[in-house]
């Protein structure tokens, strides 16, 4: 499967194609919206795989022309990126075609970070007002630290929920989950409960940062 990150010169988007890269068969794609930056970037994650031993290419492009190479395509900007990064990409995509929503909406204070709820419920709502209707939009990878997954010398032991209205999709992105190890996917149900989901990420930083020996925290349900 292809697989196009957005963003993915971030250290969020380093740290997805990194594992995908090195866990999995899958072809990834690195995405910006300047060019230049998003080839050397993948060159720089392509050198990284293969210095332990794994054989992998991955590319960078344009985010247009990153998400037209792909199946699957993950939104790793900002959440105030989201609805103008899809439509930039829209008269890309193609029916079949997956886009995976990580972003959440976060405010921060003197207390902390907190949930910062969009007026559409959620930024997964967000992503899905936006999309084409023929194109379903997954929420997905929101709590898993972007530190964590780019040391690969980290075994993750972590779960991620999944947010969708469309099934087939959801397993589509399921099993992209599942292919990172150490990854475990479970299903949170529909676009609507993804406020709850999303708002479990500024906690995750809040933790973090009150606390030594808790960095780069993710979760399990047990």
């Amino acid at each position: 499967m292809k697989i196009a990150l957005l963003g993915g010169t971030g250290d969020y988007g380093e740290g997805l194609a990194l594992r995908w890269a090195h866990d999995t068969p899958h072809t990834v794609v690195i995405g910006s919206r300047e060019q230049e930056k998003a080839e050397a970037k993948a060159q720089e994650y392509e050198q990284e795989v293969q210095g332990r031993g794994v054989e992998t290419t991955i590319r960078g492009m344009s985010n247009v022309d990153a998400a037209a190479a792909a199946d699957v395509t993950v939104l790793a900007v900002p959440p105030y990126h989201v609805s103008d990064t899809i439509e930039a990409i829209s008269e890309t995509l193609e029916e079949g075609d997956i886009l995976v929503s990580p972003a959440t909406g976060m405010k921060r204070d003197e207390d902390g970070f907190h949930y910062h709820r969009p007026g559409a419920g959620s930024v997964t709502r967000v992503a899905a007002d936006a999309a084409p209707d023929t194109i379903p939009v997954v929420g997905a990878f929101h709590s898993l630290a972007a530190g964590r997954l780019a040391d690969l010398d980290v075994e993750l032991g972590i779960d991620t929920l999944l947010l969708a209205d469309d099934e087939d999709a959801k397993d589509t992105v399921r099993e992209l989950a599942e292919s990172i190890d150490g990854v475990r996917p479970l299903d949170a149900g529909g676009i609507g409960n993804a406020a709850e989901v999303e708002s479990i990420t500024p906690l995750l930083i809040n933790v973090a940062q009150n606390n030594d020996d808790a960095h780069d925290l993710g979760v399990q349900f047990r």
